[in-house]
């Protein structure tokens, strides 16, 4: 392979250069290493976790911090990104955001305590969150000159995310057999090098606009306030019990900075997030479409990591490997969900993808969840689960796309991820609180519960689906 010839764009503020093929190949290289380790450090824990709970002497409620800090920090802090792209300049906030995640990843790797790990996964997730929006701003000024061959980019980018969140729970798996569960962050570090490195070689500097709008500083400290103190206190409210301080006041935060955010997005200027965007049906539909599944499938894979070692008896490596046909289901259903979007519009995909996933969990909780339960049993379930996400989630993508004029495309994007984010982590703290007391027996049911529940919001998702506009090719 000959080595990354820098790529030749002009400046902001005149037209985009075409950019050779080769040079557009290594600038979507750099920016799938970006999100590989991003959407790879989303599940790449949850087999780790009962290591690191016997290792730290951490309870449940404190592992489900190991999972729920990372996407709390990526999700709040989402919107505010692209804000700082404008300002900074893409290039310059990727570059950063990889070093972030490099420097959190070697603290997570050296946790003395619970605690610790916690602290330095939410500063994964900030570094996330800078990654993500500037290597969508760095395809999209690197393909401007072809809109065929951005599709093409973006679609490569998003398979690369696919595939990664789908082999975290193996490649955990594997990385626990050989070197414990430091190793599942200690191998971040040589990704983010290489992107970094190849960024700085192919990525041409991109200017920070002119006139960039006022950063909502208010608005993202509130959010930060009303998700930390409503996730802290749904993860602290069964060990400690609702009247417990700690968990009153983390609702009553929520509640309290969760009104003066709206009143705040509702007044200033250049909101971080437009409320006017859910007076659409779609945009609004859809939004609610990606916080069931992300729910639904967070707190999921968060309780069958415990399950499978747990009750079933696996070992690290053989609950990762368990995990195995997510990743290749996920593949074929995103090549075939492309296909039906284009014949078929972005409905129907949508509400197929979302009774597929349903009957997935309920095979897999009515049939795979048991104490003499075997791998065939639950296969059906691992199998039909990433089958509807892989159908839905593109068709999803593009319903929000479509809902809101081009300029705002970024912005609404950025809606979806951190509404998907923060669904993810309400899942895993919901779903987890099922399971926190030491499991066997009667602690099946907690699972059970959990398969219950992912399946009613699975067909209600199926019904938001439906309401989405059918076009939107």
């Amino acid at each position: 392979m000959t080595s990354p010839q820098p790529v030749q764009v002009l400046d902001s503020a005149t037209a985009v250069a075409k950019v050779p093929t080769p040079a557009v190949g290594w600038t979507i290289a750099a920016s799938s290493f970006a999100f590989i380790i991003v959407q790879l450090d989303i599940t790449i824990v949850n087999v780790a976790l009962p290591q690191i709970g016997a290792d730290l002497n951490a309870r449940v409620s404190a592992l489900q911090w190991v999972v729920d800090a990372y996407t709390l920090g990526f999700a709040v802090f989402l919107l505010s990104a692209g804000a700082l792209g404008d300002k900074f300049g893409s290039k310059r906030l990727f570059l950063a955001g990889f070093l972030l995640f490099a420097v959190a990843s070697a603290a997570c790797g050296l946790s003395p305590n619970a605690t610790f790990l916690n602290i330095a996964r939410a500063i994964q997730g900030i570094g996330a969150a800078l990654l993500v929006p500037s290597s969508l701003a760095i395809l999209n000024r690197a393909c401007a000159h072809d809109k065929k061959l951005l599709a093409k980019a973006i679609g490569l980018w998003t398979a690369a995310g696919g595939v990664s969140i789908a082999a975290g729970p193996v490649l955990g798996g594997l990385l626990l057999a050989i070197a414990g569960w430091r190793s599942i962050f200690w191998v971040n570090i040589p990704i983010c090098i290489l992107g970094f490195m190849l960024t700085m070689r192919v990525v041409p500097a991109m200017a920070a606009k002119q006139h960039t709008h006022s950063f909502d500083f208010l608005g993202q400290v509130l959010a930060i306030f009303a998700l930390t103190g409503l996730v802290g206190a749904v993860i602290e409210l069964h060990p400690l019990g609702l009247g417990h301080p700690l968990v009153l006041s983390g609702f009553c935060l929520a509640v309290v900075a969760g009104a003066a955010f709206i009143m705040v997005e509702k007044k200033v200027a250049h909101p971080m997030l437009p409320l006017n965007f859910f007076h659409q049906t779609s945009f609004t539909a859809a939004v609610l479409f990606g916080v069931f599944v992300n729910f639904s499938y967070y707190g999921v894979i968060f309780v069958i990591s415990f399950y499978l070692q747990k009750v079933q008896g696996y070992n690290p490596m053989q609950a990762g490997l368990a995990f195995l046909p997510l990743t290749g289901t996920f593949i074929l259903s995103n090549l075939v969900s492309g296909w039906l979007i284009g014949r078929a519009g972005i409905r129907l995909p949508m509400v197929l993808g979302g009774f597929i996933g349903a009957l997935g969990y309920g095979l897999l909780g009515s049939v795979g969840i048991a104490t003499d339960a075997s791998f065939l049993q639950m296969l059906p379930g691992f199998v039909l689960i990433p089958a509807g996400m892989g159908l839905a989630v593109p068709a999803m993508t593009t319903s929000i796309l479509s809902s809101v004029e081009k300029a705002r495309a970024g912005t609404a994007s950025a809606v979806l991820n951190t509404a998907r984010q923060v669904g993810g982590a309400f899942g895993v703290a919901v779903f987890g609180a099922l399971v926190s007391d030491s499991f066997g027996g009667d602690a099946l049911t907690g699972v059970k519960i959990a398969m219950l529940t992912a399946t009613i919001l699975l067909l209600i998702a199926a019904g938001m689906g439906y309401l989405v506009r059918p076009g939107g090719k």
